[in-house]
């Protein structure tokens, strides 16, 4: 079963060989606390179930209910939602409350696509997906005073994609371009905003990651769950190992690739785990050896080692020869896991996948009872004064 970006883009794929329409729900901004970020995405065909969540499942049936007669005019859309408790504004613009009492705004971007009208967004998310490159995407989610720019106008940058869209002010545009690189330089989405004296127009820049990719050393029973768990989070798997008999596709039938190569030097496979998450975890302690020696080597992202400490500094010992060059060594994660407790391949194999979501994010993946600031950082929010930038005055 297809999860995240995978599930939206087989979506896409059947609804443009069908010419099918659809709405595009896409979370672009959050106030307060929100279940997902800006950048969430669910696709509303006309016939048919919404594929994809913008919220925990407060918001969905709310937005697929009135996202086409939202957009009937044939323009986008921003609907705000708030998780508040009540809400005392009687204004027929105030946010539709849920009563959820998480004080939260959360702004969703409405818009059509059709065979007629393509939305550009998704030949981005495809050529994301496919090259494993980054995107950017830049889009106007808010216009007000007589600014040109309307709700819906975007730029968008991918390494192997021109751009012909151009934003109606040429300072505005130039300005927009010059921060949506740094946007996909940086490797975070943000939300700018931008003044002259035709009025303020609010921007989002998204980040668009590349698939994640998780290589797992070892096809043993405590791999099956493993790669199960990767998959629901819509990360690429691949899953080796010197053994025939364990490297079998019907052993994994999710996952992306099974791979049957020798655990004997050279080690070869530097393209596979360069920019990845490995886990090795074949319990044979020849191949981890052979496994985590050529990563060591090489540029992965994380690399998690399964087994006692004590054994893990034994391979070291050996793979620590003299001149050994091992640039990831600091990377290494052992013993492999979050400390949850349970000795089910299932219960390790959450510990694991738990681990390398807190390595991603930065986190220490302790409790969250014990965290004290915000679980989720805002998105950051710029301020641009387009008259006090004469290098991008329009001449």
């Amino acid at each position: 079963m297809l999860s995240g970006t995978s599930a939206l883009l087989g979506a896409i794929a059947t609804l443009e060989r069908e010419q099918g329409q659809a709405v595009l729900a896409t979370v672009v901004k959050v106030e307060g606390s929100a279940y997902r970020r800006p950048g969430a995405r669910m696709l509303i065909p006309l016939y048919g179930a919404a594929v994809g969540t913008i919220s925990g499942g407060c918001l969905e049936s709310d937005v697929a209910k009135k996202a086409w007669w939202l957009t009937d005019g044939g323009r986008p859309v921003v609907r705000r939602y708030s998780t508040a408790t009540q809400d005392d504004d009687d204004d027929q613009d105030a946010a539709l409350t849920f009563g959820l009492g998480c004080n939260g705004t959360v702004y969703v971007l409405l818009e059509r696509h059709g065979a007629d009208r393509p939305l550009a967004v998704f030949d981005l998310l495809r050529r994301v997906r496919e090259s494993g490159r980054a995107g950017a995407l830049a889009t106007v989610i808010a216009s007000d005073g007589d600014a040109r720019a309307r709700v819906g106008d975007r730029l968008l940058l991918h390494p192997e994609m021109p751009d012909g869209a151009r934003l109606p002010e040429p300072a505005l545009d130039a300005r927009v371009r010059a921060d949506l690189a740094d946007t996909l330089a940086r490797g975070r989405s943000s939300l700018r905003s931008y003044r002259d004296a035709q009025g303020e127009v609010e921007v989002f820049c998204e980040y668009l990651a590349p698939q994640r990719r998780l290589v797992v050393f070892g096809a043993g029973h405590d791999a099956q769950p493993l790669v199960h768990m990767a998959k629901l989070l819509d990360w690429h798997v691949t899953v080796v190992d010197g053994r025939a008999h364990f490297a079998r596709p019907e052993r994994f039938p999710e996952a992306d690739a099974v791979l049957q190569a020798s655990a004997q030097p050279p080690y070869g496979l530097h393209g596979l785990t360069d920019g990845a998450l490995v886990a090795v975890m074949t319990h044979s302690y020849s191949q981890d050896r052979h496994w985590l020696g050529g990563v060591l080597r090489g540029n992965p992202l994380y690399i998690g080692q399964l087994g006692p400490r004590e054994r893990t500094e034994r391979l070291l010992g050996e793979i620590r020869t003299p001149g050994a060059d091992l640039p990831a060594l600091g990377r290494l994660h052992y013993p492999l896991g979050l400390d949850i407790g349970g000795d089910t391949p299932e219960s390790v194999a959450t510990a694991i996948v738990a681990e390398m979501t807190a390595a991603l994010n930065q986190r220490r993946g302790g409790m969250l009872r014990h965290r004290e600031s915000a679980i989720h950082a805002p998105t950051p929010l710029h301020h641009d004064d387009l008259e006090a930038t004469p290098r991008l005055t329009a001449s």
